[in-house]
C-alpha cells in the first residue's frame, strides 16, 4: 500500500468515525413517544452523513453505530443499546438509515452541489426511504395495521423537516468552509491555480 493510500485510508477512516461519534451524540436529544419510536435528533446525523461522505463512506458510519449499539453500548437514542433494539419498533427506522444514507449519498453525486440537491437528498433518503423502511416493521412489531402506524408517523414529519432544514444549511456553510470534506460524495472543482 502506499503512502498515499495509505493516508486516504486513514483520512475516510477518521470521516467514518466523526459522523459516527456524532449521530451518537445526536442521540442524547429525544422526545418520547408513547408508539415506542422516539424523535431523536439522530437521523439529522443520518442526513448529514449522507450527504457530506456520499453513498460509499456513509453506510460504514451507519454500520458501525449499529454494530456499537448490537454489542450492547448505549448509542442509540435514549442511551438505548444491544440485540432487542433490532427487533423492537424502531428496528425498521434503523436498517433505513443504511438504504437513507446511500440514496442520499447517490442523488447528490448526480450534478454539482446546489443547496436544493443537498435538500432534495435529505428528504428523500432520510424520510422517505428511512420511513419506508421503519413503518412497516413498526406496524408488524407493535400489532397495529400499517395505515393507522403510517398516520401516527406523521408526528414525525414536522421534526424531520426541520432536520433536512438544518442540514441542508450545515451542507451549505461547510461546503463553502471545507469543500473537501465532500470529495466522496460529492465532486469538487479544485480552485484554478494561479501561475507564479
Amino acid at each position: 500500500m502506499t503512502t498515499s493510500r495509505a493516508t486516504d485510508a486513514s483520512a475516510s477512516l477518521g470521516r467514518i468515525a466523526v459522523f459516527a461519534a456524532l449521530i451518537i451524540v445526536l442521540g442524547a436529544v429525544i422526545v418520547p413517544l408513547p408508539a415506542g419510536v422516539p424523535i431523536t435528533a439522530q437521523t439529522l446525523g443520518v442526513m448529514l452523513a449522507g450527504l457530506v461522505l456520499g453513498p460509499r463512506l456513509a453506510p460504514l458510519a451507519i454500520l458501525l453505530v449499529l454494530v456499537l449499539a448490537a454489542v450492547g453500548l448505549p448509542v442509540l437514542a435514549g442511551g438505548r443499546g444491544g440485540l432487542g433494539v433490532f427487533v423492537g419498533p424502531s428496528a425498521g427506522y434503523l436498517i433505513g438509515w443504511i438504504a437513507g444514507v446511500v440514496v442520499i449519498g447517490l442523488l447528490m453525486r448526480t450534478g454539482r452541489f446546489t443547496w436544493w440537491r443537498s435538500a432534495i437528498a435529505a428528504l428523500v433518503g432520510g424520510v422517505f426511504v428511512v420511513y419506508a423502511f421503519g413503518i412497516p416493521v413498526q406496524a408488524l412489531v407493535t400489532g397495529v395495521p400499517l395505515g393507522p402506524t403510517a398516520l401516527s408517523s406523521l408526528a414525525f414529519l414536522p421534526g424531520d423537516l426541520i432536520k433536512v432544514t438544518a442540514a441542508t444549511l450545515v451542507v451549505v456553510a461547510l461546503r463553502r468552509a471545507y469543500p473537501r470534506a465532500f470529495a466522496d460524495g460529492v465532486r469538487v472543482r479544485e480552485p484554478a491555480r494561479v501561475a507564479a
